[in-house]
């Protein structure tokens, strides 16, 4: 029974109940809807970083959406129109009154680090966010209802990745065209100055024309070949494969959905090998071709090349 009573006070304890809150900061929300009645303009700084979701208290959310609301029209937000646009929504009740806006506003004495406070209440957000997804992970593992725990780990992972992917539209921003310009201008220099100048800045594919229009794969290129069937899009794949792993010597990844990848070692094999694939696959090689197989077999031995067969891949298994 003492056991019990002092679980019970425990539980009372509200030093103990604060700790369960959900991460928030009411202070850095009041100072942010404060300083967008006190300053309209300070929208733009704030527009892309936060939203009405990522108020914690259902009173500072109503106001954010009025405000927003108001600006997004081009309309003045103050004190008196956001109660009013407040009141025709039949929600200044909920939102605390006139009285409470009057607060926020003359707490909040400028608009000067408003970005700062955006920035606060949307990291909150994204922990609040991070203990439901806690929660649900932990509900499902305690409750996989017949789930495979490779399943489990799939979902969790996608919960995780959403949040990560919600949160990335804050982390960026606008960027000055200046400290852009300067590494364009760096990478101009760097250039300029290699001992051995080329066409060729980026990582070769092995075909001329290709290199020649693209100056090779650059840096955060995403190349997409497209093609209707049997037209040799995977073999055009393999090919570059090859080249930046036999000739650049850097790692290449493929992930392979459809074709197993022993299929796909086959094929290297044939190309590094110069052998005919039918040949190959029935094993009617003569001497001069098992010497030319040998040889791709040393080549590919020791190539930097990674296979991933999984079938059906997702975006989040490809991460």
């Amino acid at each position: 029974m003492a056991q019990a009573r002092a679980f019970t006070s425990s539980q009372g304890d509200p030093q103990m109940a604060a700790l369960k809150l959900p991460p928030h900061s009411i202070e850095a929300e009041q100072s942010l809807l404060g300083g967008l009645v006190l300053d309209n303009s300070a929208w733009d700084r704030i527009a892309d970083q936060v939203s009405e979701a990522d108020f914690y208290r259902d009173d500072h959310r109503r106001i954010f959406r009025h405000i927003a609301r108001l600006i997004e029209a081009g309309r003045p937000a103050d004190v008196v129109t956001v109660y009013e646009s407040l009141e025709k929504s039949a929600e200044s009740e909920q939102a605390g009154g006139m009285a409470y806006l009057g607060e926020i506003a003359n707490s909040t004495p400028s608009a000067a680090n408003i970005k700062r406070y955006a920035e606060i209440v949307r990291e909150r957000a994204i922990l609040r966010k991070l203990v439901t997804v806690g929660d649900e992970i932990a509900a499902s593992a305690l409750n996989p209802a017949g789930r495979e725990a490779k399943a489990l780990l799939d979902e969790a992972e996608s919960k995780v990745f959403e949040i990560k992917d919600a949160g990335a539209r804050t982390t960026e921003g606008f960027t000055a065209i200046q400290p852009l310009l300067g590494q364009v201008v760096d990478r101009i220099q760097e250039l300029y100055d290699r001992e051995h100048p080329s066409d060729i800045t980026g990582i070769p594919t092995g075909f001329h024309d290709l290199d020649m229009k693209t100056s090779g794969f650059q840096p955060g290129d995403m190349v997409i070949v497209a093609g209707r069937p049997s037209m040799g899009k995977t073999a055009f794949a393999l090919n570059i494969a090859e080249h930046v792993a036999l000739e650049a010597k850097l790692p290449v990844a493929i992930f392979s959905m459809e074709m197993p990848g022993t299929q796909l070692a086959m094929r290297f094999l044939s190309s590094v090998g110069r052998l005919d694939q039918h040949r190959v696959r029935t094993g009617r090689l003569n001497d001069d071709e098992w010497q030319r197989m040998t040889y791709a077999l040393g080549k590919l031995h020791e190539a930097p090349i990674h296979i991933d067969e999984t079938p059906a891949l997702n975006s989040t298994e490809l991460r």
